[in-house]
């Protein structure tokens, strides 16, 4: 298992280097104008390539190959994409799932990860971290929004202060909920002074619009913790 896990971080540690550190930004911008036409998009391709089996050496070859050509395909079709966020979260989400499958058909098969995977999903603990997780994404961004719509419609330009806030929020009560599952309750203590500084510094400090971030601040907070307590009780 350890040899799989090592292997693993091998492969996503070679996409992060050849994918954001030796990839100038120059490439970038002659694969959005030349597509496949390109030399810099099969340079770049090469390259990942090469540190890939620099990595993993080269009883992997298979795997090299394989790299290259679902690269090649994936960089391809993005540049004729716009440069957006969600395309670049689909561009990082495809190369992660060509990593995994190379991992999976490397060293498992389906009944060997279904024993791995068997404990955690008989496991009650993981089940109720899983759903802590979940419900203070998405679902509890809706339900603070639900409560501080009285003040958001009295604030000009609310719904970008409201698109901001959620995603804000979603970072915050993560990161809440692990320090209370980690019992670092102190590191609570310090992010909302770091938040409460941030506000306070604030050059446009409307009386409503304060009133809106304290109330949304604190519903984030109280259901991060309470749900921290339910997981640990």
């Amino acid at each position: 298992m350890n040899t799989a896990l090592i292997w693993f971080i091998k492969l996503i540690l070679s996409h992060l280097l050849t994918d954001f550190i030796l990839q100038p930004t120059s490439w970038i911008k002659a694969r959005y104008s030349r597509h496949f036409l390109s030399l810099y998009l099969y340079l770049h391709v090469f390259i990942t390539a090469l540190v890939v089996w620099c990595m993993l050496g080269f009883q992997y070859h298979w795997v090299v190959i394989v790299i290259f050509i679902t690269h090649l395909c994936i960089d391809g079709w993005k540049s004729y994409q716009k440069p957006t966020v969600q395309y670049f979260i689909i561009d990082q989400v495809l190369h992660f799932l060509v990593i995994v499958a190379c991992w999976y058909f490397t060293f498992f098969n389906l009944g060997s990860l279904l024993a791995i995977l068997q404990p955690y999903y008989e496991n009650v603990e993981v089940w109720k971290i899983v759903t802590g997780f979940v419900f203070i994404t998405t679902p509890a961004a809706i339900f603070i929004g639900k409560f501080t719509c009285q003040w958001r419609d009295k604030i000009e330009f609310a719904e970008n202060l409201a698109n901001a806030g959620k995603w804000i929020g979603i970072a915050e009560r993560i990161i809440v909920l692990i320090f209370i599952l980690y019992a670092q309750y102190a590191a609570i203590g310090l992010l909302v002074a770091a938040k409460a500084l941030i506000r306070f510094n604030e050059k446009d400090r409307q009386e409503i619009k304060t009133e809106y971030l304290v109330v949304g601040t604190l519903l984030s907070l109280a259901i991060a913790v309470v749900v921290g307590v339910l997981i640990k009780l």
